[in-house]
């Protein structure tokens, strides 16, 4: 199989064909074959590299260099980030093609070897989002509709993260510095924080990425610990 415009640190999809000695010769999905030497597998020292590789198995690897059409690759240099962004690539563009499958019919294949000339199945779904017409140059209006129908019903729901705290402050303005402490811990943020009772408030923030609003409410409660302690107040998060 030939080289389809590979490049140099690409991350890719492969499945090992088969183990001669130190070397892995793997199949790169769609664009032709590759080797890894052992140094490339795993860091340190391997005591058995079929932990790692057997023949059938798929990696995701990185493209070290392409010489005389020869791809050499590493599948300890992958990140995880890495790994993970082509993975859920890969399973979106399965998502795709399923479904223009099963909306088109007989015609998907045409449709799809025509949108593929252009672009890759994951590119052309993110530019239907900017440019939604797109989609009637390659099917009809009554199609176009159906699609976007499931595409709407399959929109990622913001994730929502809550923590429940306790803040309070006996002196004479203790409401007001208990609002600037809040404000200020709060103002670099998207975070919403509504009282409860008993000096009690609930944070809550809104987005895509949980990991990321795990860090920045972490973030916002240590801004409001610092804050507290300066202003002599009393700050507890609540557990549960």
């Amino acid at each position: 199989m030939a080289n389809y415009g590979l490049e140099e640190g690409q991350i890719v999809l492969c499945t090992v064909e088969k183990i001669v000695g130190t070397t892995v010769f793997v199949e790169i999905d769609n664009n032709g074959d590759g080797t890894i030497t052992t140094s490339e597998i795993a860091p340190g020292r391997i005591r058995n590299l079929r932990d790692y590789v057997a023949p059938g198995r798929k990696i995701v690897c990185k493209v070290l260099n392409i010489r005389d059409n020869k791809i050499q690759l590493s599948l300890r240099r992958v990140k995880q980030n890495e790994k993970k962004e082509l993975l859920d690539r890969i399973a979106k563009e399965k998502s795709y093609l399923a479904m223009l499958k099963t909306i088109l019919g007989e015609s998907s294949e045409k449709v799809i070897k025509k949108i593929t000339e252009k672009y890759s199945m994951t590119d052309f779904f993110e530019f239907l989002k900017e440019n939604p017409k797109l989609l009637e140059e390659y099917v009809d209006k009554k199609e176009a509709e159906k699609i976007f129908k499931i595409l709407e019903s399959k929109k990622e729901k913001p994730k929502e993260i809550k923590q429940v705290f306790k803040l309070s402050n006996s002196s004479p303005s203790g409401i007001k510095i208990i609002k600037n402490i809040l404000e200020e811990s709060c103002k670099s943020s998207n975070c919403d924080i509504n009282y409860i009772a008993a000096g009690k408030y609930r944070l809550s923030l809104i987005g895509k990425d949980f990991k990321k609003l795990k860090l920045e409410t972490h973030k916002i409660l240590e801004n409001i610990e610092k804050l507290a302690k300066k202003q002599n107040s009393f700050f507890e998060v609540q557990k549960g």
